[in-house]
């Protein structure tokens, strides 16, 4: 337990801060407004400017170094350039104060485990921002899985100048790859990469392909130079086909209806669609992490599982940066 949590007694409102307020930081800024347990103390940017109109915005205060506010909270989102996650990261924790830091946890595996090792010596919560595993659709899903057969993902963006510090693999795919590693019980046996840079220095289209120990194979492709944006996981397996739309937020489920039909005495395939209208995966996602940090328990998204995500992204990278054109086994 850190000496923060010690101190902060019962039914008292969470500090919390907000460190980076570009784009998603200001959302991050949002949801924490909108939760009653909660206290936003501030914000920090490097620009000085963003971080005085997003501070009168929303009625809280400006800093203009992070280590001036980590003594002040108990909390923060951490939404600054990739870059930068693992030397402000090592700050927030060595300052005993929780940490969600938006994915990729860090650039590599080795800073990753720094932060991992960290956040577990000091007893604090250490959460990864992938917050695909929020929505509904997929929380749904996931618990109508039962043997996956075959995964396949598709994650397309219009293009936008952010998020081009990483890849399209780190940026976009990640999500894809976090979903299908933690619902597959399974190690992987083989990996194969291939991808392009279309507009940017760095790999704009990405396509990867795992094969599990179990049998089961999942194809992620990610683009951020499509002309439309498009979240989609389709998932076969003995009993159903699943279909997950993340940016509706819907889930189509098809199976056999069990009852003979035609005149061959077939049975008819019968499909059902969930919607969630309504849901905000951020809001759950930053809902999450707050009552985990209260409740002293395990986050939804560990950095383990951040890791874990980093990995493969990783790997993926390395084939593509290759050429490989033949799998690899085993990674």
């Amino acid at each position: 337990m850190t000496e923060k949590m010690k101190t902060r007694k019962k039914g008292t409102l969470l500090k919390v801060g907000v460190i980076g307020v570009g784009h998603l930081g200001e959302y991050h800024v949002q949801k924490y407004k909108a939760i009653p347990s909660v206290k936003l103390v501030g914000i920090v940017d490097t620009n000085g400017s963003r971080a005085k109109e997003i501070a009168e915005r929303y009625h809280t205060r400006a800093f203009a170094n992070h280590m001036e506010i980590l003594k002040q909270v108990d909390a923060v989102s951490l939404a600054v350039p990739t870059e930068n996650h693992f030397e402000v990261a090592k700050d927030v924790l060595s300052a005993g104060v929780h940490l969600l830091v938006e994915k990729p946890i860090t650039y590599q595996l080795e800073p990753a485990d720094t932060l991992i090792r960290m956040a577990a010596e000091r007893d604090l919560v250490l959460q990864v921002g992938l917050v695909e595993r929020f929505n509904p659709a997929v929380v749904k899903m996931e618990r109508l899985l039962d043997h996956p057969l075959f995964l396949e993902s598709h994650r397309m963006n219009v293009f936008t100048p952010r998020g081009t510090d990483v890849d399209v693999v780190l940026d976009l795919m990640i999500h894809d790859l976090d979903i299908i590693l933690h619902v597959v019980d399974s190690e992987v046996k083989e990996l194969h990469g291939v991808g392009m840079s279309v507009i940017t220095p760095k790999t704009d289209i990405a396509n990867a392909r795992l094969i599990f120990e179990n049998g089961t194979v999942g194809n992620l492709t990610a683009s951020r130079v499509s002309d439309k944006n498009l979240r989609k996981i389709r998932i076969f397996q003995q009993d159903s086909y699943l279909h997950v739309n993340c940016l509706k937020r819907e889930l189509t489920i098809t199976r056999l209806d069990g009852r003979p039909k035609d005149p061959g005495g077939l049975p008819q395939v019968v499909s059902d669609k969930i919607e969630f209208p309504g849901s905000d995966p951020l809001a759950d996602q930053i809902g999450s992490f707050v009552n985990t940090v209260i409740s002293k328990s395990e986050p939804v998204v560990s950095g383990q599982d951040g890791r874990r995500a980093l990995k493969f992204a990783l790997a993926i990278i390395d084939q593509i940066e290759k050429g490989c054109k033949h799998f690899l086994s085993p990674l």
